[in-house]
């Protein structure tokens, strides 16, 4: 039995390399690197320069679809129509402030990610956002962040990793 994503397409169905074509724009777009996309959707370095490079024959549905997820890319044709319709920020906010009495809002978190610098009271809530939330939702809120500060996403996940390595959070690799 052959996979979905290695056999010819029809009109509507992707390829590896189609696929691999959109996630190299997308990485792009995101002011990510290679080495740092492979680490945060659990791929080797390697098999995303093959993806991207379309040199894979082969790519496990599960492994596309977690590396998607991180981009927020849909399938059958990869696009972020829908990402743009969450609300990133507002999201991450939420999930940030879930254990606290007092809520971060998604304004104060988009400051927080565009300088880096984090107020001492709101500290715990970006820990528990760095150590607890899913990839995805981090990603997203970067990406709106640098968007609404009218920033490069490279800059503000250097700020991402500085608050990971200053905040000491458990997750602090996978933001590096």
């Amino acid at each position: 039995m052959s996979n979905i994503l290695d056999i010819k397409k029809p009109e509507s169905a992707m390829n590896l390399v189609d696929i691999g074509d959109a996630v190299r724009l997308r990485r792009v777009e995101l002011g990510l690197s290679q080495a740092q996309l492979a680490h945060l959707s659990g791929l080797s370095r390697q098999t995303l320069v093959g993806l991207e490079n379309g040199a894979l024959n082969d790519l496990g549905v599960n492994r596309v679809g977690q590396l998607m997820a991180v981009l927020g890319l849909d399938s059958p044709k990869p696009d972020t129509d829908t990402r743009s319709k969450k609300r990133g920020l507002w999201m991450a906010a939420k999930t940030a402030s879930v254990s606290y009495k007092r809520e971060l809002a998604p304004e104060a978190l988009e400051k927080v990610l565009a300088s880096g610098d984090v107020p001492p009271s709101f500290a715990p809530h970006l820990i528990h956002l760095l150590d607890e939330a899913p990839v995805p939702v981090v990603v997203m809120a970067v990406e709106e962040a640098a968007s609404r500060a009218h920033l490069p996403p490279r800059q503000v996940w250097r700020n991402v990793a500085k608050l990971a390595e200053s905040l000491s959070v458990h997750r602090r690799a996978l933001w590096a």
